[in-house]
């Protein structure tokens, strides 16, 4: 959240959160969507985690205009009901736990997912539709989603508890609102999936290249940053596509399933968490990178040598 705006003292100009154009994350990201919106840019959903699924004008925004979402909420955020009502998702899944007469073949509730991933294991994961007081529900404004790899004991690494707009097939609200496409609780989970890949792909390699070891404030330092290191980025895939002992045999279906992955988004799979070996591509390529921008320098010296030489 941002904090509170002070006059400066003494002349001084505001800096940080201080500053008129300091913006929030889910500011940034609303501009984002409106970016894409007037741009023309097809998306399915915007998905989010609980950053965003809990802040008021990110969600009361999209919502009115009729943009959808998927966002991760907290399991303990409370919402308050008459007793014996449930207050929390967590306490309405709880309800719903299975018990010794639940099993794969009598799941109660749950209706079986299975999510594909890109290394081509598949997963059985358990979703629902909760009810929540008079605001979340199949037939709300907002539809209530919890997924989980097992619906006995919820663990919390693998336990997600979700927000919609996207309306239940069959129900009067798909009906009443065609400019939001219906989704079923596979689809739900199938789009919450590809925050995860983004995850999956971004936070290591922005470990790797140094995008989290910089806190910069000025629009001109961050993009003066983010320049140097995509040029990086440029060099490095530059080097690796020229390597003499590239195995080339294999370069060119590897590029094309690279290239055709991520606009598929109603593929089986496209866009899950890519598996430990994609992962382990990310990682390598990240560390050349690192190579080829301790060296910089040394290059820019050389060639500006060979500048004044010739």
């Amino acid at each position: 959240m941002c904090a509170p705006t002070r006059p400066p003292r003494g002349g001084q100009a505001a800096s940080g959160k201080q500053q008129p154009a300091f913006r929030t994350k889910p500011q940034l990201a609303l501009e984002l969507v409106e970016a894409a919106r007037a741009a023309g840019i097809p998306f399915r959903a915007v998905v989010a985690d609980s950053l965003y699924g809990e802040h008021p004008e990110f969600t009361r925004t999209l919502w009115q205009a009729d943009i959808p979402l998927v966002l991760a909420i907290k399991p303990s955020q409370i919402v308050w009901t008459l007793p014996p009502e449930p207050e929390s998702p967590w306490e309405a899944a709880e309800r719903l736990r299975w018990d010794q007469k639940n099993d794969a073949q009598h799941p109660g509730a749950w209706t079986a997912v299975v999510r594909r991933f890109h290394d081509g294991h598949e997963e059985t994961w358990w979703a629902v539709d909760l009810e929540l007081g008079g605001s979340d529900g199949p037939e709300r404004s907002y539809r209530l989603v919890v997924a989980t790899t097992d619906p006995r004991t919820l663990p919390k690494a693998s336990t997600w508890y979700l927000i919609a707009t996207l309306p239940l097939p069959g129900t009067r609200r798909a009906a009443q609102h065609p400019a939001l496409p219906a989704a079923d609780l596979r689809e739900v989970v199938r789009l919450y999936g590809l925050r995860q890949w983004v995850e999956q792909g971004y936070k290591p390699v922005k470990q790797e290249v140094g995008w989290a070891d910089f806190q910069v404030r000025s629009d001109r330092a961050i993009r003066r940053h983010w320049a140097l290191v995509c040029c990086a980025f440029c060099f490095c895939w530059w080097a690796a596509s020229h390597s003499p002992t590239r195995d080339r045999a294999t370069a060119a279906p590897a590029r094309a399933v690279a290239a055709t992955a991520s606009p598929l988004p109603q593929a089986a799979g496209a866009g899950e968490k890519c598996g430990a070996r994609a992962a382990a591509d990310l990682i390598s390529r990240a560390h050349g990178l690192l190579a080829v921008a301790r060296s910089a320098p040394v290059l820019a010296a050389g060639a500006a040598a060979g500048a004044r030489l010739a």
